[in-house]
């Protein structure tokens, strides 16, 4: 029967979520920050990016097996999305038989097991974290939490040192995909309490004793947390100072999650912060509500144990997001239910059974198969909202109330969707609409000013972003797009001044590198260009560009063994770029070298049948062979 049980898991989640495998990148939200523009993955499991996944706090996180774990992606299916959604897949999959599996261990109870199973694996809250190839830390981190309770099942079995150390291994390999699972000792201390029921046996204080490690490890998560986050810009306290305003939130989010469990309609990628329009009496009735729920599943403890485990399950592993830290500009979000709301599923599997009038058993069966097929549907419908980021976010304006000022922000990231099919028009009238919403929103201010100038409209774009300047001087997007639009309308030192202050607020980035570095180029300033093209290559081994034009400032500089060696690097790059193999000709037929210069020569035009100088110079090494 457990075999039984396992494969109708299996069946019935890959049928829920098998469409995801047809579908690409979210790229206007995360995707092309994690993957498709993040090199280091693009490099697949070097000896540098390894160093480099443990060394970052790239995207305002330390999460180094997450980073790992999409660059083995990306070394057995490159950039193509059915293969990092696959392994997204895969991973919930098996949580979902890890859940069963440590449940069954744990209890015994072979269907209240399946049915928390069921739950965990089909709910539609689970769609975020399933098929978002981003939150793959997610799901990878569950993975290891599930570990760590099933290893921690087999020391309270056996106790040994043996076993103690892979439950300390499996929560630090948890913490490093992602640092949500500080709470997990906390979940250990109630197991102990039920089902293991390790308190009739052991003194509360030897058990909180016993997780010492395991404390000490979520500490240093915590500090390292916030150090990262804090750094990274994601902890928006200045936004939302309000002590009040962000534990009424976290107050409401408690039971709105519930509500979205129970009934999960409206679900949304984005729920806009209400900052201080949310009435005063919702965070009053959930905190009543709160205190009712918790009062009375202790005074039924004895008689009822799993509902205060599966509460209190709940209440405490939301609390690293529940948003009295606030990171990022979002209420909530479905992907922090992931794990919580398997408390509640617990609570719902091992009461359900105690409220079916005896002789009502053969209800079981149906009940089972109807809520099965329901959830599917449900999900299946979820998922198909995840196609592609403009899908994603249409629905995301549809389900969310106007009067939130956030609403202008699911605009602005539309916007940016359309903006990155190419869709000028349509991405310009969502960052508009965005702006009626929000006149001072600088994330849409700056994506109108760059996609209008991009569009050719400079002088609008200009003005644009000329008022993002008066609005934030210091916004380091808003410098670069000013610089941008400077370069383009031929004021290159306007825009090197722009450059030059981004650098002095992100030396991380490569790009704002690469921007000094080709407008000290375009000027005519070779020498101070190089270091500038050498540290994009530092930072980003693999960018053509950098290599080709510091190839070309060699070869004027009269370097021609310098040159050569970016010019091959260039085509190392990107072998099917013309202009790379050119320049490599021309450097061989000034060195006398008339047989690799006609080769050189030769593919760029194959790749390039256009290229006229090539040709041109095709002829002239062709000549001197002949004279040779």
């Amino acid at each position: 029967m457990r075999i039984s049980i396992c494969i109708l898991l299996v069946i019935a989640t890959f049928i829920a979520y098998m469409q995801v495998l047809k579908y690409g990148f979210i790229t206007s939200f995360d995707d092309t920050e994690y993957l498709t523009s993040n090199w280091n993955i693009k490099a697949g499991l070097t000896k540098e990016s390894i160093v480099w996944a443990f060394s970052t706090s790239y995207a305002a996180n330390w999460h180094p097996l997450t980073w790992l774990s999409h660059m083995l992606d990306y070394e057995l299916y490159g950039m193509e999305p059915f293969g990092h959604h696959l392994t997204s897949l895969i991973f919930h999959i098996t949580n979902t038989l890890l859940l069963f599996g440590v449940l069954l261990k744990m209890t015994g109870a072979l269907w209240r097991s399946g049915l928390v199973a069921v739950l965990f694996a089909l709910h539609p809250l689970n769609v975020e974290s399933v098929a978002w190839v981003s939150e793959r830390k997610n799901v990878l981190s569950t993975f290891f939490l599930l570990l760590t309770l099933w290893a921690y099942v087999r020391y309270v079995d056996k106790k040994n040192a043996g076993n103690y150390l892979l439950v300390v291994l499996f929560l630090a390999l948890g913490l490093m995909s992602k640092p949500m699972l500080v709470t997990l000792p906390f979940v250990l201390l109630l197991l102990d309490f039920w089902p293991l029921k390790r308190f009739s046996e052991v003194r509360p204080a030897r058990l909180i004793l016993e997780k010492v490690p395991l404390f000490i490890l979520i500490i240093g998560s915590c500090v390292a947390t916030f150090i990262t986050q804090k750094s990274g810009g994601a902890i928006r306290s200045s936004e939302f100072s309000s002590l009040y305003f962000r534990v009424a939130n976290a107050l409401v989010s408690y039971f709105e999650y519930l509500r979205n469990m129970l009934w999960p309609s409206g679900l949304s990628v984005f729920y806009p912060h209400p900052g201080n329009a949310l009435p005063i009496w919702k965070p009053l009735a959930c905190t009543i509500l709160l205190v009712v729920v918790t009062i009375w599943v202790v005074k039924g403890i004895r008689r009822a144990p799993y509902l205060a485990v599966g509460w209190f399950w709940y209440l405490g592993t939301l609390v690293p997001v529940i948003g009295i830290v606030q990171v990022g500009e979002q209420a909530m979000a479905d992907r922090y239910t992931y794990v919580p709301l398997i408390g509640i599923f617990i609570a719902i599997a091992w009461s359900l059974p105690e409220q079916i009038k005896t002789g009502k058993e053969k209800l079981l069966p149906i009940l089972s198969g109807i809520v099965i097929s329901l959830l599917i549907a449900l999900t299946w419908i979820q998922v198909s909202h995840w196609k592609n980021s403009i899908t994603l976010f249409k629905h995301a304006i549809n389900v969310t109330d106007t009067k939130y000022l956030g609403v202008a922000t699911i605009h602005a990231f539309l916007g940016d969707a359309y903006h990155r099919e190419g869709e000028l028009g349509i991405a310009i009238s969502e960052f508009k609409k965005s702006l009626d919403l929000d006149p001072i929103n600088l994330y849409s201010l700056n994506n109108l000013a760059a996609t209008l100038a991009e569009q050719g409209n400079l002088k609008e774009g200009l003005s644009y972003a000329q008022k993002l300047s008066r609005l934030q001087p210091d916004y380091t997007p808003g410098l670069i797009t000013m610089g941008n639009i400077l370069e383009e309308t031929g004021k290159l030192d306007q825009a090197q001044i722009y450059y030059e202050q981004v650098l002095e607020r992100d030396s991380d980035s490569f790009d704002n590198y690469l921007n000094l570095a080709n407008i000290l180029y375009r000027k005519g300033n070779l020498e101070g260009a190089i270091p500038h093209y050498k540290k994009v290559i530092t930072l980003n081994p693999n960018l053509l560009e950098a290599h080709y034009n510091l190839g070309n400032i060699f070869g004027q500089l009269g370097q021609p063994i310098d040159a050569k060696k970016e010019f091959e690097q260039a085509i190392r790059c990107d072998e099917k770029q013309p202009l790379p193999h050119y320049g490599l000709g021309l450097i061989e037929l000034q060195a006398g070298n008339y047989l690799k210069a006609i080769e050189a020569f030769e593919q760029a035009l194959s790749l390039n049948p256009k290229l006229e100088q090539a040709r041109h110079f095709l002829a002239q090494a062709n000549e001197k062979m002949r004279q040779k």
